[in-house]
């Protein structure tokens, strides 16, 4: 039996999401702020393949990883029992920060969104920003992806 978001491939790193009737406005179309959730989810498992077994990414390397921003950009609308497949992969690496960039997808390849969600590192001791840890760098620098010349990464 399968849940309501796995993973289906980890290279490339994907997740599939399948709608729920409770994600929905009554006229059946996804509620805008399940997206988030649905990115979220993604990113989260993500994380957790990154940390190859460790309790969290960023406390494998010795920080926290919060969330510093994150964007959504849409393309199509999603209905109960519709499936999306999110891609997710490292983007661009900063010297506190790194975005992690998902584009979802239904399975024939139609565009649903696009998102880029960044952490920021911060000491675990003090709770201000901090260099990413050159552990964390190499594990992010391993997945990283290079963006598409339309701006999503493949």
């Amino acid at each position: 039996m399968r849940g309501t978001e796995y993973v289906i491939s980890e290279s490339p790193f994907i997740v599939r999401r399948v709608v729920r009737w409770s994600d929905c406005d009554p006229a059946g179309v996804v509620y805008t702020g399940r997206f988030t959730d649905y990115l979220l989810g993604a990113v989260s498992l993500f994380n957790e393949y990154l940390a190859a077994g460790a309790r969290s990414l960023g406390e494998a390397h010795g920080v926290d990883t919060p969330c510093r921003g994150l964007s959504l950009s849409f393309e199509g609308t999603l209905w109960p029992r519709d499936e999306i497949d999110i891609r997710c992969a490292v983007g661009d690496i900063r010297q506190r920060s790194y975005d992690l960039a998902c584009t979802a997808t239904r399975p024939d390849g139609t565009p649903v969104f696009h998102a880029r969600f960044s952490p920021i590192c911060v000491r675990r001791d003090a709770r201000v920003g901090t260099d990413i840890p050159a552990s964390l760098r190499a594990v992010l620098s391993a997945h990283a992806t290079r963006p598409s010349p339309q701006g999503s990464f493949s």
